[in-house]
């Protein structure tokens, strides 16, 4: 994700559940800053959630950014459909940390609509309505208006995978005609962009081991709508540390970029490969 740019004069809804967690969040990644507002922000530079998920001009505006993006980073044109699965990746990855990381740091799940998520066109911003979370009993915030409690942490995940799978069921809808995958293939690339969010965050937050076993009760094998489980498994180094991976669910397209390489946690990339990656940037 890009550098963040400074947010805008949108107001702060006071004694918002997920507040603390979104600063916490900007803290350790200031790649994405997240604004709480009451209302939709203003100006033309802000992209409607239910815009991309409608597939029509915000939709149509979104891919050409990115398409230009990966034209000036890589110094060659993307396909249409590649182009497509990276944007999406670029707007899922964040709206899976809005509700990911509130649950991660506290124990509350956001409820967010596509209504309720604007994106801005220069990216690392995003601003969120949030009117409904839930939360366990013994949470101070259960008692704030919005608040849906549920009985236990098996419960709260549930909440978790039915609040990204709401968000983000709309918004796959308006992407699937450009990035041409069928369901199955499209909630396997959120199960990874679940899992490997906050795997990174949990990692720039001194938390990666709570944060894989986390995900791996979260995301556990094969949970409708999600076709894969958090994928996490350990190497050994040579020395005889252990390393931390996954097997994607999903393709990321990269490779159709630059052939000669594959992401580490792609399936195709056999484990020694990835040892030798892994222990040369520890």
């Amino acid at each position: 994700m890009p550098s963040a740019v400074a947010a805008g004069p949108v107001a702060r809804p006071a004694a918002h559940p997920a507040a603390a967690a979104y600063d916490r969040l900007t803290e350790v990644f200031p790649g994405l800053r997240v604004t709480l507002v009451d209302a939709a922000p203003p100006g033309g530079d802000w992209l409607p959630a239910a815009g991309l998920a409608a597939g029509g001009a915000v939709l149509d505006g979104f891919l050409a950014d990115e398409a230009a993006r990966i034209e000036r980073e890589y110094g060659q044109p993307a396909r249409p459909d590649v182009a497509a699965s990276f944007a999406l990746h670029r707007y899922a990855w964040p709206a899976c940390l809005l509700i990911t990381v509130p649950w991660f740091l506290h124990r509350r799940v956001p409820h967010l609509s596509t209504g309720d998520v604007h994106l801005h066109r220069g990216l690392g911003r995003m601003a969120v309505r949030l009117t409904s979370f839930g939360c366990l009993p013994d949470d101070p915030a259960a008692a704030l208006p919005g608040a849906r409690v549920v009985p236990d942490e098996a419960a709260l995940r549930s909440e978790v995978r039915a609040a990204v799978a709401r968000h983000l069921g709309p918004v796959l809808e308006g992407f699937r005609p450009r990035v041409r995958r069928g369901p199955r293939a499209l909630w396997g690339m959120v199960s990874d962009e679940i899992a490997e969010g906050l795997w990174y965050l949990g990692h720039l937050l001194g938390e990666e081991r709570r944060a894989v076993a986390e995900l791996a009760r979260l995301l556990p094998g094969a949970t409708a709508p999600f076709p894969a489980g958090a994928g996490f498994r350990e190497l050994t180094a040579p020395d005889g540390t252990a390393l931390p991976t996954r097997d994607r669910a999903s393709c990321c397209m990269y490779y159709t970029l630059r052939p000669e390489d594959t992401c580490v946690t792609c399936p195709r990339t056999c484990d020694a490969e990835r040892i030798s990656r892994l222990t040369a940037t520890s």
